[in-house]
C-alpha cells in the first residue's frame, strides 16, 4: 500500500511475511498464493506491499538461479504484490516449534550473516518495483548480549563496514539504494535506540562491550561501533521500543541528533500488564507464556529497567523484592515482547502498547517530512497467541492481517497522508 505524504513523497506500508513459515522458494511462492494475495483482495486494493522474509535456503536459490529470481518477480506482479523491504533478522528456522535463542544465530560475528545480508540486498535491488529506487533490509542488532566481547565487537564492526561498501557498489551497478536497519531488541547487544546511537556513532577504536553490571536486564555501556553511514541505520520496532519503556520522542530525537537514518519502522504492539501483582493479571499473562518464541519482559523500577529473558522467568518468582534473574518486581507495570495483533488487544486485565505505536508513527511520518518511507506491520505471533485467540484457518488469518493493515492505514490517513491506488 502506498501513501502520499503532504510533502509529496511516497510512504510504503507492508506486512511482514515471517508470519507464514517457509524455508524454501517453493514455500515463498505458496505464501504469495495462499496468504498475500487473499489479504490484498480483502483490502480491495490492486496492489499490496509485503515485507518479504527470505530464509537462507530461499535466498540462496534466488541468488544462484537468475531464472528463479525472474519468476519470483513475475509472480509478485501477477498477484498484485510489491516488495520494497525485506526482513533479514531471522536466518532460518523461524517456523520451528521452538525458536527462542536460535533466532539470533548466526550473528554479526559470523561470516554467514554478512553473506546472507549481502544476498538479500542484491535480491531486493532486483525485486524493487520499476518506479522505486530505495529499498531497506532489517537485521538483528549485532548479537545476543552474552559472549559478546571486544573481539566480537571488532568482528561485527568490520562486517558492517564491509557491507556498507558492498551496498555502495550495488547502487553504482544498479541505481538502486539499499539501506540496512539494525533492529534494537530486548536482550541483545543493542537493546534500545540509545544503545544503537552509542554503537553507530562512537569512535571505532574499540568494541561494543556489554555492561557487566546490567543484570538481569541487559544493557550497554556507551561504547563504540561502526561510524555513521547513510547505508546503516536503525529499524525502529515499536513493540521493542515499548517493551524497553523507551519514549518515542526521545528515541527519535536522539537518532536525528546523531544523524542516524531510519530505513524502516515495524509497526507492532507489546503486551502490557498495568498491575502484575494481581493474581488475575498473572493468570492472564501465563496464557501468553508459550514455548516457541522468547518473550523478554521488562519493568521500570527506582533502580532502573529490570528484565528477564522470557515471560515464564518473570512469572516464576515475581514480587516486590525479587532481585534474581528468576522473577521481576511486580509493583510497577510489566511489558512483554509479544507482538499482539494491532486491532485486537488482549482482553482486560491486560492491554497492548498501541498508544506507543501511535506516538511513534506520528513522529515518524506526521511531521513536515517523513523520517522513514518504509513501514511494516510485523505481527508474527498469531499462532503463538492463547489458543482461543489463534486463527484456525487461512481465511481467519487473512482477515486478521487485513484488519491490522486497515488500522495502520487509518492511522496514516488521520496523520494527513493520502492513500494511493
Amino acid at each position: 500500500m502506498r501513501f502520499r505524504h503532504p510533502d509529496g513523497s511516497t510512504v510504503h506500508l507492508a506486512y511482514c511475511t515471517n508470519v507464514h513459515p517457509a524455508e524454501t522458494l517453493d514455500g515463498v511462492l505458496a505464501q504469495l498464493r495462499d496468504h498475500c494475495e487473499p489479504v490484498r483482495r480483502r483490502l480491495g486494493r490492486d496492489r499490496l506491499g509485503i515485507g518479504l522474509w527470505l530464509a537462507r535456503d530461499a535466498a540462496r536459490s534466488l541468488t544462484t538461479d537468475p531464472a528463479s529470481l525472474r519468476a519470483l518477480r513475475a509472480e509478485l506482479d501477477r498477484r498484485g504484490l510489491e516488495v520494497v523491504t525485506l526482513n533479514g533478522f531471522p536466518y532460518e528456522g523461524f517456523g520451528a516449534d521452538e525458536v527462542k535463542y536460535r533466532v539470533y544465530q548466526p550473528d554479526w560475528t559470523h561470516p554467514d550473516r554478512l553473506a546472507h545480508t549481502t544476498d538479500l540486498a542484491r535480491l531486493l535491488a532486483a525485486l524493487l518495483p520499476e518506479d522505486v529506487t530505495e529499498g531497506s533490509v532489517s537485521t538483528l542488532p549485532l548479537a545476543w548480549r552474552t559472549s559478546f566481547d571486544a573481539e566480537a565487537a571488532a568482528t561485527a564492526r568490520t562486517a558492517l563496514t564491509t557491507l556498507a561498501g558492498r551496498l555502495d557498489a550495488l547502487e553504482e551497478l544498479t541505481g538502486r539504494s539499499i539501506r540496512i536497519g539494525l533492529e534494537p531488541e530486548p536482550g541483545c547487544v543493542v537493546e534500545t535506540v540509545a544503545d544503537a546511537v552509542a554503537a553507530l556513532t562512537a569512535a571505532p577504536a574499540s568494541g561494543l562491550v556489554p555492561n557487566p553490571g546490567a543484570a538481569p536486564s541487559p544493557g550497554l555501556a556507551p561504547s563504540p561501533g561502526p561510524a555513521p553511514t547513510p547505508r546503516i541505520g536503525v529499524c525502529l520496532d515499536t513493540c521493542h521500543l515499548a517493551t524497553s519503556f523507551e519514549d518515542p520522542r526521545t528515541a527519535l530525537d536522539s537518532l536525528a541528533a546523531a544523524g542516524i537514518p531510519v530505513p524502516k519502522a515495524q509497526l507492532s504492539a507489546a503486551l502490557h500488564a498495568e498491575y502484575p501483582h494481581l493474581p488475575e493479571v498473572r493468570a492472564a499473562l501465563a496464557a501468553f507464556a508459550e514455548p516457541r518464541f522468547l518473550h523478554q519482559t521488562r519493568t521500570r523500577t527506582a533502580a532502573g529497567l529490570r528484565g528477564t529473558d522470557d515471560l515464564p522467568e518473570a512469572l516464576a518468582a515475581a514480587g516486590h523484592h525479587a532481585t534474581t534473574a528468576h522473577g521481576l518486581p511486580d509493583a510497577t507495570p510489566w511489558r512483554s515482547h509479544f507482538h499482539v495483533p494491532l486491532h485486537a488487544p488482549p482482553a482486560p486485565p491486560l492491554s497492548s502498547t498501541l498508544p506507543v505505536l501511535q506516538d511513534a508513527l506520528a513522529l515518524l511520518v506526521g511531521g513536515p517530512h517523513p523520517r522513514t518511507s518504509h513501514l511494516e506491520v510485523e505481527t508474527y505471533t498469531w499462532q503463538a497467541l492463547p489458543p482461543e485467540s489463534r486463527p484456525r484457518t487461512r481465511a481467519r488469518l487473512a482477515d486478521g492481517i487485513a484488519a491490522e493493515l486497515t488500522l495502520a492505514r487509518d492511522l496514516l490517513t488521520d496523520l494527513g497522508l493520502k492513500e494511493l491506488p
